[in-house]
């Protein structure tokens, strides 16, 4: 069984739990995604799969929610 791999985003223009959850569900639909966790009030997301996933998907998620990696 291999590890998961855990990256950290910061994601900007989140100001409540709706923005979070927008931005959990995009990133959920990522085929590897197993979890992950937003904290609104600093702007960061970490998000744990089953391999490394391609910065384009991510980015292309958080902007399907209407937010912007920085």
């Amino acid at each position: 069984m291999s590890e998961s791999v855990v990256q950290n985003y910061t994601v900007e223009g989140m100001t409540c739990g709706h923005c979070a959850a927008s931005v959990t569900e995009e990133l959920e639909e990522i085929d590897g995604v197993v979890a992950v966790e937003v904290d609104v009030t600093t702007g960061s997301v970490t998000v744990t799969s089953e391999q490394p996933l391609a910065e384009a998907d991510v980015q292309a998620a958080v902007v399907e929610a209407g937010y912007r990696v920085v």
